[in-house]
């Protein structure tokens, strides 16, 4: 019995994430906040304006750090602080709407969930460019046959030397100013 209990409640949670996830019409964010509001609810929490504004952010930011997240929301709510912000995004990250990834040594980067591609971070100047998932699929292949291995590549980050700067070093330069506060610069 408790196993189907348990199952149900996974199941609704998912139903809900998936509506805020974008699921359903185009209705905008209303609906996605009633999606919100009815998974806090179904998992005995409620729905705070801080939360939304976590989850907006997040959204429009399209990658942030805890840190980012907060200077964008204290534009329009400055009495909103870093410990709320990393508690709103703890609990967005449990219910499945944002995920982290680790580009670097500094603060994880969220995106919202759905947001998949794979981060390549340069360790010399520090500028992060996106592809596409598929990318790894030979990898993931390789490693399912011969690990037994299922890689997440839509939660993965790349360390390496990016064109730029192999250019620069090849030319005995030093390498290019980094991108200010750590943000995706597509090439």
């Amino acid at each position: 019995m408790t196993d189907r209990v348990t199952s149900t409640a996974r199941h609704d949670e998912r139903d809900g994430e998936n509506a805020v996830a974008g699921g359903g019409d185009d209705t905008g964010e209303d609906e996605s906040s009633t999606a919100l509001r009815s998974t806090l609810h179904r998992r005995g929490r409620r729905m705070t304006p801080q939360r939304q504004l976590v989850l907006d952010s997040v959204r429009e930011l399209s990658h942030a750090t805890p840190e980012q997240v907060c200077r964008h929301i204290q534009r329009t709510a400055p009495t909103v602080n870093i410990t709320t912000v990393y508690r709103a995004l703890d609990l967005l990250e449990e219910l499945g709407l944002v995920r982290h990834t680790h580009l670097g040594h500094g603060a994880p980067t969220y995106s919202v969930e759905g947001h998949e591609h794979v981060h390549l971070v340069c360790h010399r100047c520090e500028a992060v460019d996106e592809v596409p998932c598929e990318m790894l699929d030979d990898l993931a292949e390789l490693l399912d046959r011969t690990r037994g291995f299922a890689l997440d590549a839509t939660h993965l980050a790349l360390s390496g030397t990016c064109r730029r700067c192999r250019a620069s070093e090849e030319a005995g330069e030093s390498a290019p100013a980094s991108v200010p506060d750590g943000s995706v610069e597509p090439s």
